[in-house]
């Protein structure tokens, strides 16, 4: 059994990772909350885009000479992956969920898979079980704006538009709420959305329903085939932008319920340590009375 003054250190230094993670848990509540606000901001604007970038893909004329981001590959011979992790751990399982997920989901490629990692925790991961590391990007602000996630963008756009890739995906993990984050995978590029019914992929993409999106006839002024030069590099922006927010509400809200749990299983180590050093107290008492009753009564015999 430990003695009195260890258990006296153990409980000290408890409680100071207590403080400390009590600290990280309300930090990380109110960026959460702001985070959570941002998601909320952009994701019906990013979906209605989405809709009328479909649209105008299908208006007629456009589909002979249809933009290079939205021409689907006859053979995919390459696949790029964006995934994007946090830049700090303590986190509890946030970020070894979605490396699991971006793990499983290369494997279920039939083609080789290069990586662009938005992240220091998913890059090392990555590198360490030897996956090919093209790119990464770290130090994303928790609050990041479109000039944040251009260079990201570039580099897939300017990949695909060379050949080096025949197809994008980025995954990322959705936020639904401060307790429930889905680790996700959506295709990027082509813009347009490949079929993947019967594929071993269907299994990790997320499903965008767009029934009846190409079929609503819409005024466009200038033509669609102009708008669409201007519009698709943007909107290929704008889809890692709203991953990037969702990342980042998943990340501030994994750090706060993890932090809280930290807290609350020191308070319980303290409470079991202070039990410990109760026992361990009256042990020393009891000897010592012992020790008095046993002098005591050596001195009565004498």
């Amino acid at each position: 059994m430990a003695t009195e003054r260890e258990l006296n250190k153990r409980i000290r230094s408890v409680k100071n990772i207590s403080q400390v993670t009590s600290a990280l848990a309300a930090v990380s509540a109110a960026k959460a909350s702001k985070a959570q606000h941002q998601v909320a901001a952009t994701r019906a604007y990013a979906g209605k885009a989405y809709e009328i970038l479909i649209n105008l893909a299908s208006q007629p004329g456009v589909g002979e000479t249809g933009h290079p981001l939205l021409t689907t590959r006859p053979t995919i011979r390459n696949t790029a992956l964006i995934l994007i992790t946090g830049d700090r751990g303590l986190a509890g399982a946030y970020n070894a969920n979605i490396v699991g997920q971006a793990e499983r989901f290369i494997h279920a490629l039939t083609t080789p898979a290069q990586v662009v990692a938005v992240g220091r925790k998913g890059r090392d991961l990555m590198i360490r079980r030897g996956y090919n590391v093209v790119a990464s990007f770290d130090g994303i602000p928790d609050e990041p704006s479109l000039m944040d996630v251009s260079p990201i963008a570039q580099v897939v756009i300017d990949d695909f538009l060379a050949g080096k890739v025949d197809d994008v995906f980025i995954v990322y993990t959705d936020f639904v709420s401060l307790v429930t984050r889905i680790p996700t995978a959506k295709q990027l590029l082509p813009l347009k959305p490949l079929d993947l019914e019967g594929m071993a992929l269907s299994e990790y993409v997320k499903h965008v329903d767009l029934t009846g999106v190409a079929q609503r006839v819409y005024s466009y002024e200038p033509e669609p085939a102009v708008l669409l030069n201007t519009i698709v590099p943007r909107f290929t922006e704008l889809q890692i932008y709203q991953a990037v927010l969702e990342a980042k509400a998943s990340e501030h809200s994994a750090r706060m319920v993890a932090m809280n749990n930290a807290t609350d299983n020191a308070a319980e180590l303290i409470d079991i340590l202070i039990l410990e050093r109760n026992k361990a107290r009256q042990s020393n008492i009891t000897s010592e009375i012992l020790d008095i009753v046993g002098g005591a009564e050596a001195l009565r015999s004498r």
